[in-house]
C-alpha cells in the first residue's frame, strides 16, 4: 500500500518514442566521434 502510480499520457509516451528513433537515426548517420587516444606500437595514429 501507498504505492504512487503516476498517469502518462499516450502523447508523452509517443513524444518519448520519437526521440528515441530519431536519435538511433541520427546516431546511424553520424557516428560518434572516436576518442583520442595514444597509438599502440606499430599503429598510426589515425588523422581527422
Amino acid at each position: 500500500m501507498g504505492d504512487i502510480v503516476r498517469f502518462v499520457p499516450k502523447s508523452e509516451l509517443e513524444r518519448a518514442r520519437l526521440i528515441r528513433e530519431a536519435r538511433a537515426i541520427y546516431d546511424s548517420i553520424f557516428p560518434s566521434a572516436v576518442p583520442d587516444r595514444v597509438p599502440q606500437d606499430g599503429e598510426e595514429r589515425a588523422k581527422t
